[in-house]
């Protein structure tokens, strides 16, 4: 592990320990909701700011961007953090185990270093560019699959913006019945994980955060996958629209999506 990957897994750690201690007490977490179907929790706030401190610390002329508390830093410094410090708050919220800190670096504007920490699980997937990618210090490939009557899917729903309900759905429909069948748990930094680690042989999802997609899509990456937009170019951090899979089901995967654009 290098020396930002490392400062970055300790920040994790102590967050994912303060996560654990809380998800024993759903309770007491106080609750806010920032629009239809998108919550916040003084959880995701109290790890924002464990992670936001430790790269002031360690990396002070960095600028961080987050989920909760907008920017911080120089918007022209050469390097960016981007972090979501709870995906999968609502997974969280009622208890299901699908849940990370997500944390990416960006050398102007390219992505450089990864990491995604789910700490009821205590699994760490890191990536570093051109030096592949890791789950606990073993190194991980996208699945070989390329029949995509074979293949499983993984998929979001479009809960906070729904005005492509019925487009979505149309795809969806399509996928359901071209693959061995498709799975949405909710947080797309462990979806795209799960794609790097051949669990998953593909994941769309449409309207994410650069905060949600920035470390698993590099992840993805270095374990010899995919990831573009829906139309097979590479704006998916700049829109939230992202594909990703090992390049024969990727090609595959778009065609259908291509059908309903």
């Amino acid at each position: 592990m290098n020396p930002i990957l490392t400062t970055a897994f300790k920040a994790a750690r102590r967050a994912g320990q303060m996560m654990t201690r809380a998800s024993g007490n759903l309770d007491t977490v106080k609750i806010d909701s920032k629009a239809f179907n998108d919550f916040v929790s003084n959880v995701d706030r109290e790890s924002e700011m464990i992670l936001v401190d430790a790269l002031k610390e360690s990396y002070p002329h960095h600028k961080i961007t987050c989920e909760e508390s907008g920017s911080h830093g120089k918007d022209n410094a050469e390097y960016e953090w981007i972090i979501d410090p709870l995906d999968g708050t609502t997974n969280f919220l009622h208890g299901h185990p699908q849940y990370a800190i997500s944390m990416a670096l960006l050398h102007k504007g390219v992505l450089q270093e990864a990491l995604v920490y789910a700490p009821e699980r205590n699994d760490l997937y890191m990536a570093s560019r051109g030096k592949g990618a890791l789950l606990n210090d073993r190194r991980v490939r996208v699945s070989s699959c390329i029949e995509l009557n074979r293949c499983l899917i993984g998929t979001g729903f479009p809960v906070v913006d729904q005005s492509i309900t019925d487009k979505y759905l149309a795809i969806l429909k399509d996928f359901l019945s071209k693959t061995a069948g498709c799975r949405r748990e909710g947080a797309a930094a462990l979806d795209l994980c799960s794609v790097a680690c051949g669990r998953l042989d593909g994941f769309f999802e449409f309207n994410l955060k650069s905060w949600d997609i920035a470390a698993g899509a590099l992840i993805v990456q270095e374990a010899g996958g995919i990831v573009t937009d829906m139309k097979g170019n590479g704006s998916w951090l700049e829109t939230g629209d992202v594909v990703a899979g090992n390049p024969k089901v990727l090609a595959q995967m778009l065609q259908i999506i291509e059908a309903h654009q």
